[in-house]
């Protein structure tokens, strides 16, 4: 059954999906989208931890890395929550992909160091953003949602992807029904849309 409010699943998807209809741009999307989430970690590995909190020291593959308790750990722990509550099967899954990222991050992020850490980064997130905004200018055609939703585009794109990937490989959905009623909701978005970028031109 559907949700309302801050935990409505269709809504989201329905956003999330008219955005992105071209197969093209979707296969970049699912390349491009956890390897930003990655490197955005590693990035914040190095900000300073909360409120003097003990470290969580590792021993991996023979080096020592270190799990600190910051804003990498936040963000990590507030996107696992909300996927789990979107939908508990595939957001669980989110969530432990979350939970991975945040942990190979920081053993990533120990071994390079900050001072090589943060140009790989950039490198990663440059190289993937552009792929992203290439995949909606040649073939969706359409700007990305993060234009016109930027908070909801950077906070469930992860999730989405893997929705997305969960629906075509195993033909899953979060409960009988979802994908019509998005797909409905997106058909009117996009009709909407066309709508609007009409009265432009006129």
């Amino acid at each position: 059954m559907g949700r309302t409010g801050l935990f409505d699943l269709e809504k989201h998807f329905a956003f999330y999906s008219a955005y992105h209809r071209n197969p093209i741009n979707i296969a970049i999307h699912g390349l491009f989208v956890w390897p930003i989430v990655f490197s955005a970690l590693i990035f914040l590995y190095f900000t300073p931890p909360f409120f003097g909190l003990p470290n969580f020291e590792f021993l991996l593959f023979g080096n020592y890395f270190v799990l600190v308790w910051n804003f990498g750990f936040l963000i990590t722990l507030v996107y696992s929550v909300f996927y789990a509550c979107l939908d508990l099967k595939a957001g669980s899954l989110a969530a432990f992909l979350c939970v991975f990222c945040w942990v190979a991050s920081s053993f990533v992020a120990v071994q390079l160091g900050w001072s090589l850490a943060w140009k790989v980064v950039l490198v990663v997130q440059l190289v993937c953003w552009t792929g992203q905004f290439i995949g909606h200018g040649v073939f969706e055609k359409r700007a990305p949602a993060l234009l016109d939703n930027l908070i909801q585009a950077f906070v469930m794109a992860p999730f989405f992807v893997l929705l997305e990937a969960l629906q075509v490989v195993f033909g899953y959905e979060p409960y009988p029904g979802f994908h019509s009623i998005v797909q409905a909701k997106v058909e009117a978005n996009i009709e909407e849309w066309q709508e609007s970028k009409q009265r432009l031109i006129s």
